[in-house]
């Protein structure tokens, strides 16, 4: 379950890539999707179960414990993400608010679990399937509220346009709708946490390498450096992990109003 960092002898070092994230069948000759990215999806999906559970299955008038960390999550989703996007409506949809940012948070934040060390948004598949499901919710209430007609119209409708600029503007607007706000929903989470997870890696093979491998002074001080630099970019990559569930719920939710008030 740990991630596999390439050292190949004491003369050569091999900067860690590909295959960080290339993972083989956890059960020999199993089915090839299960996979360790889906063993953890599993086991993140079990976390966020049992924080809600502990959290709200039996609430107190005074909130203490798992209760007290639960309710600061569905304020904070609450106050942050659905009302300030879906006004009157946040409270309907605060279910899935809720469990998109605590999925999509246990997800990154499973990148410094020890012996698991891999965040799940890093694999194209996972973030991809999760903003799909967004995107399909989005149309689906847009068609159903307001009509195909109805809701391309409140798309490509913009105030005080003059009509001649339609042309250019109405193609670009529902390209950016239909097309590229899917692919910017999930890349985004996507890069980060595999742009974060090769960062970690690098610097802690370097760190590894130079202190076990390299035994000088000068290999003795890089490998310093190093370890360092892994412990900084680990704490600053947690900050990341949080900030993009938060981005990701939030854009979900941006979505989700926009099917339901029939305008971009």
């Amino acid at each position: 379950m740990r991630t596999t960092i390439l050292i190949t002898s004491p003369e050569e070092w091999t900067a860690p890539g590909s295959e960080l994230f290339q993972f083989p069948p956890i059960i020999p000759g199993g089915p090839e999707w299960f996979t360790k990215p889906i063993l953890i999806v599993l086991f993140s999906a079990v976390i966020a179960i049992a924080l809600c559970w502990a959290a709200f299955a039996k609430p107190k008038i005074v909130p203490r414990g798992w209760q007290s960390m639960g309710e600061y999550a569905y304020d904070f989703v609450r106050d942050q993400i659905a009302r300030p996007h879906l006004g009157k409506d946040a409270d309907r949809w605060m279910g899935l608010l809720l469990t998109i940012f605590l999925t999509v948070l246990i997800w990154n934040l499973m990148g410094v679990v020890p012996f698991i060390q891999f965040p799940v948004a890093a694999h194209v598949n996972f973030a991809a399937v999760l903003a799909i499901s967004v995107y399909v919710l989005k149309v689906y209430l847009g068609v159903r509220h307001h009509g195909v007609r109805g809701y391309l119209r409140g798309v490509v409708y913009l105030e005080g346009l003059p009509g001649w600029a339609y042309g250019i503007y109405a193609p670009l607007i529902l390209a950016e709708v239909f097309l590229t706000s899917l692919f910017t929903h999930f890349i985004r989470l996507f890069a980060n946490m595999f742009a974060g997870h090769l960062l970690v890696a690098f610097f802690s093979s370097v760190g590894f390498w130079f202190l076990f491998e390299q035994l000088t002074p000068l290999g003795a001080g890089l490998g310093v450096l190093g370890v360092a630099m892994t412990i900084v970019i680990t704490a600053f990559e947690m900050f990341i992990m949080f900030l993009q569930a938060f981005l990701f719920a939030m854009l979900a939710a941006m979505y989700i109003a926009s099917g339901l008030h029939g305008s971009h």
